[in-house]
Order: structure tokens, then C-alpha cells, then sequence
């Protein structure tokens, strides 16, 4: 097994993690095993709490753990709360309100009782793997990590320590670590599916869905009734383009859910589901889960305005709408603004709350909407969005988030219109990159984009490794312009080094921050060749030539061959994310035809 590079638990980690403890907004399954308040946990702390030498403090603890054996975690705080206030040097008391706090939604809160445990416990293992799980859970692999590694040496062997620590490495991409843990520990115990499981998703991490579907196989051999299987047995066969199977899986995952926040994952995964297999309006329709109350990461919205439905009319109101997601679904579902507008009509009108960075944009586009920026927090584990900079909403009639419009006005593929833009990029600075590109070598531009800045585990396997890009960058007489957010040096050296290749960048510009600008030079280049990211829908929104590099089931295809939301764009669809040679051969030949490269 290979030593963690820090395996001592800080103060300064346990801060990391509650700086950052709500800023994940993923709604991908979470697979570490353990239940902080399983039946067997709580037996553990009622163990302890016989060691406790004041009885009435004993008691009250004695009565908060059966309130959480009975699933009362508000009346398990209390009563936590109150042995707290005769002794706050108790341990096991802060173990057991961090449970109880976990339970009703206070991560943060959790997480600092949990750290006033590590403090006061001799034996770290149990708090060390709470933590751990809450870690995971909210999207900080690295800290999760560390405690897992602490768990582990606290209890070598234990299974539930090395799938957990698995899958914290999984998510730090660190695949092949993962792996040797997971390897010896199914040679002892090849009966135990949680092992096969988390296998499977390292498999599919590394873009390898065949031989996840095998593990995923062994597993539901082994527990038939083990939901997590299903749903992630689901992932691995809409990576190979099986729709149809990944929906039934979808479905037998949902029958065995054991947890509601299980069954509104599971729910969710299911609706991109139906997306990928071209059942767009009832996709639509099940996509309201991702703001279930039982899924932790899904925002909240702190708007004091009447919500608005699909089926209610439009016409001559004033609408407020709040994007969500990331940014690239905000320049992305921004392409059903115009029929909004067309639906309110001219004695309507129309609020837009977009991330900071798009308002310039989405003004010049949208020039009769007020545009505003929405504002992103967490409080106690949860993420809240608003629009605080919005004083006056006496004049607001309604207000929706912006996904919720998509069951109305794209209830089908066709109901995509052929626009050739819906976000208009600043001519001038498009004028500007034209001739700035003047100065580049010569030969047609080519803007190229990578990655993303957010490559978990889960996602990386939508990426092709660089070195995959060699057809591409051999192809003669192109100029290849660097449009990549992020720290991307060593791909460009790598370039130069392997393929001779310098790509080209672009003079005075934050390609992160500066979106207006980026809109401009996409709208300058001769081709964008790229996956999908905040860049590539900035440049397919404003009209720019795309070729999108997508999976076998993106469900953004709408289970098209095309990409709807931007009818210029080609798709080159790879039908195995462990298989890229073919897809990148295929854009270098239709590049050379392209430009009439012999």
C-alpha cells in the first residue's frame, strides 16, 4: 500500500475543509461506505459513554444516542448540546453532536465539533473516518484523504477504511494509487461488493467502461439489492453508448435506494438519462430533481418572489431569471432567452441575474433586460444563491431558474431554432483579434480547448490525454491558438517538445476571466476544435465555428448526433472514452478537408 505523503490530521486541514465545505455543487454519486449513525457506530459511542464518570452527563448522552438509534437527530443534538454544558472536555460529546449535526445538514458545525473530538479522543480512527466521509461527501478529496489514511492506520485491514481511501485517491486522479489499495484487499475478502464497486469506478474514471461494467457485474452478483451498483453500473454503459441499458439500470438503482438523498441522486442521474436518449420532454420534466432538499450539494435559492411554473402564461409580465449550474450551462440554456422574450412580449420584461463575468455580454445581447449578477454562499454546509444587487422587486411578477424553462421552449430537438447566434460578442473586439491574429503565423486559426479546471475523477474521463491531440497538432499549414483557461504550460511545452509544434497565444488576455474578450477572439478564429467547456459554449453561443469532441451519450446531444444548442457546431463522438485514437484521427482528415491540406 503506498504511504500517504501527510498523514498527519492539522488544525490547519480541519480549517481548509470548513472554508470550503460548501462549494461543491456536483450532483455525481458519492461512493465511500460508512454511516457515521449506523446502528453499529452508535452502539460504539454507547460503549464509550459507560467510561464517563459523571453520571447525569452519562445519561444525557446515553439519551441522545437512542434518539438517533429512533432517527431524532434534532433531539440528539439537544440532549448532546446539553452534556456539553456540564462537561465541554467530554470527547465522546462532541463526536456525538457532530453526528447529530451531520445528520440535520450543519457540515460546518459538524465539522468543528468532530475537530474538538480529535482534540479531546485518544482513539482518532472512529472521528478520523467521519471526517473523512464528510470530506468526501462535499467534494475535498484531498483533506478526505488524509483522514482516511488516519483511519486506515488506526485499523489496518479495515475494509471500510481502504474502499474509502480508494475512492478519495479516485478523485484526486490518482487512479493507479487507488488501485493498489483496492487489489490486496479484494484478494483477501473477493466476496464484498463495495470493493468490486469502487473498482468499477476507478475503472470508469480512467475512461475504461468495459472493464468497469465487469466489476459493476461482480458486484450486483454478489448484492443483488445494492442500488449504488445499478446507478453507477448506469454511468459506466452511457460511456459506451448503451442509453437503453444505463435507463433500465436507472431504474432498478431507484427501486433499491436505501436513503433519500440515494433515491434523488439516483432520480437525477436518471433524467440525464432520458435526455441522452432523446426523451427530451420528459427529461425535462424529471431534471427538477436536481434541486431536491435531499440532495446536500443542490443550491437554494434565497429569492422573495413568486416562483414561476411551466404552463403559466407569460405574456405581459415581468420575469425574473436566476441562471444556475456552471458557467457553461449558463451560456448554454441562454439560448431559450430570445423566445422568453418574444413570449413576454412588448409590455413585458425581463431580469436576468448571470454570473459576474457574462454581464457585459448578456447586456449587448439582451439590450432591454436588466442584467444583474447572482451571488453564490454557503452557510452551515449548504450553498445559497441570490441576487442581492437586485433592491426593487416590488415590479417582478415571478421568478425561475433558468433550467426550469427548458420543458416550455425546448421540449424537443426540433424545437431548437436554426439561429446562427444568441449572445452577440463586442464587433470591435472582434475586429481587434482579427487583426491582432494577423501577427501569428500563417495559415488558418484554429483555437484549441482541452480540459476543464474542474477534472475529478468522475469528469477527467471526458477528456482525451494530450498526447491524443498528435493528429490534430501534425495536421500542416494551421496556426493553433491557444484558447485554454487554467494553467496550461505544460501541454503547450509538451507540444513543442513531441509534435514541434508551438501553439499560439493570444496577447493581452485572461482566458479566465476576461469572458466578454474570449467571446470576441472565439468569434476571430477560423475554427474551434475542443470539448465542452465554458469557452466552447461562450464561442458556439456567439456564433462561432465548433467542433465539439463529445461521448458516445452526452446527454447535451439530446440524444442527437448534433450539438441543438448551437446548430453550426460539428460533433465528432468518440463511442469509448478509453478509445480517443479513432475520434482524433477522424477530426485531423476532416481538418485536412476542411482547409484542402493534401
Amino acid at each position: 500500500m503506498p504511504r500517504s505523503r501527510d498523514t498527519k490530521i492539522s488544525v490547519g486541514a480541519l480549517a481548509s475543509a470548513q472554508e470550503a465545505v460548501a462549494q461543491a455543487v456536483n450532483l455525481g454519486f458519492k461512493t465511500a461506505a460508512g454511516d457515521a449513525a449506523s446502528t453499529e457506530a452508535l452502539a460504539r459511542l454507547d460503549r464509550q459513554t459507560t467510561e464517563v464518570r459523571n453520571q447525569e452527563t452519562a445519561r444525557l448522552l446515553a439519551r441522545s444516542i437512542q434518539a438517533m438509534h429512533n432517527r431524532d437527530f434534532v433531539k440528539g443534538e439537544k440532549l448532546a448540546i446539553k452534556a456539553l454544558e456540564r462537561d465541554d472536555k467530554q470527547g465522546v460529546a462532541w463526536h456525538v453532536l457532530g453526528i447529530a449535526r451531520e445528520k440535520i445538514g450543519d457540515f460546518a458545525g459538524s465539522m468543528r465539533c468532530y475537530e474538538a473530538a480529535l482534540q479531546l479522543l485518544p482513539d482518532h480512527g472512529a472521528v478520523a473516518g467521519d471526517l473523512g466521509r464528510l470530506a468526501f461527501r462535499m467534494e475535498m478529496p484531498e483533506i478526505a484523504a488524509k483522514f482516511f489514511m488516519h483511519y486506515v492506520n488506526a485499523r489496518p485491514g479495515d475494509l471500510e477504511g481502504v474502499n474509502n481511501l480508494a475512492c478519495a485517491l479516485r478523485d484526486l486522479n490518482r487512479c493507479e494509487e487507488a488501485i493498489e489499495i483496492l487489489r490486496p484487499a479484494l484478494n483477501d475478502n473477493p466476496t464484498e461488493p463495495i470493493l468490486w464497486n469502487t473498482l468499477g469506478t476507478v475503472m470508469c474514471s480512467l475512461g475504461d467502461g468495459k472493464t468497469a461494467l465487469t466489476f459493476f457485474d461482480e458486484t450486483l452478483r454478489l448484492a443483488p439489492q445494492f442500488g449504488k451498483g445499478y446507478h453507477n453500473r448506469a454511468y459506466a454503459k452511457l460511456d459506451l453508448g448503451d442509453v437503453e441499458g444505463a435507463l433500465a439500470d436507472c431504474d432498478l438503482a431507484i427501486a433499491a435506494a436505501r436513503s433519500a438523498e440515494d433515491l434523488a441522486t439516483m432520480q437525477f442521474g436518471r433524467a440525464t438519462t432520458l435526455l441522452a436518449l432523446g426523451r427530451v420532454k420528459e427529461g425535462w420534466k424529471a431534471y427538477g430533481a436536481r434541486f431536491s432538499k435531499d440532495l446536500v450539494e443542490a443550491p437554494r435559492f434565497t429569492i422573495e418572489a413568486p416562483r414561476w411554473r411551466p404552463g403559466m402564461d407569460l405574456a405581459g409580465k415581468s420575469l425574473m431569471i436566476c441562471a444556475e449550474q456552471g458557467l457553461g450551462d449558463e451560456v448554454m440554456f441562454a439560448n431559450m432567452l430570445p423566445d422568453v422574450i418574444k413570449a413576454l412580449g412588448p409590455d413585458g420584461a425581463l431580469t436576468i441575474a448571470v454570473e459576474r463575468r457574462l454581464i457585459p455580454l448578456f447586456e449587448r445581447s439582451f439590450p432591454k433586460a436588466a442584467v444583474f449578477p447572482h451571488k453564490t454562499v454557503a452557510f452551515e454546509g449548504r450553498v445559497f444563491r441570490g441576487a442581492p444587487e437586485i433592491e426593487d422587486w416590488s415590479g417582478i411578477d415571478f421568478w425561475t431558474p433558468l433550467g426550469d424553462l427548458l420543458e416550455t421552449f425546448r421540449p424537443s430537438v426540433d424545437a431548437f431554432p436554426n439561429r446562427p447566434n444568441f449572445l452577440q460578442a463586442d464587433p470591435a473586439r472582434v475586429e481587434h483579434w482579427r487583426r491582432t491574429l494577423e501577427s501569428a503565423p500563417a495559415g488558418p486559426k484554429v483555437g484549441l480547448l482541452w480540459k476543464s479546471l474542474k477534472l475529478n475523477g468522475e469528469r477527467a474521463r471526458q477528456f482525451s490525454p494530450f498526447m491524443l491531440w498528435r493528429p490534430i497538432l501534425e495536421v500542416p499549414g494551421l496556426t493553433f491558438v491557444n484558447l485554454q483557461y487554467g494553467d496550461c504550460s505544460e501541454e503547450i511545452a509538451l507540444a513543442k517538445a513531441e509534435f514541434g509544434v508551438d501553439i499560439w497565444q493570444p496577447p493581452g488576455i485572461d482566458l479566465k476571466q476576461d469572458l466578454d474578450d474570449v467571446a470576441a477572439l472565439c468569434c476571430a478564429m477560423d475554427l474551434i476544435i475542443g470539448f465542452s467547456n465554458a469557452t466552447t459554449n461562450l464561442g458556439g453561443a456567439c456564433g462561432a465555428p465548433i467542433w465539439m469532441l463529445t461521448g458516445a451519450a452526452s446527454w447535451t446531444r439530446l440524444g442527437a448526433q448534433t450539438w441543438p444548442w448551437y446548430p453550426q457546431t460539428r460533433c465528432f463522438i468518440t463511442p469509448d472514452f478509453n478509445a480517443w485514437n479513432p475520434t482524433m484521427e477522424s477530426v485531423s482528415e476532416a481538418l485536412r478537408d476542411r482547409f484542402s491540406i493534401g
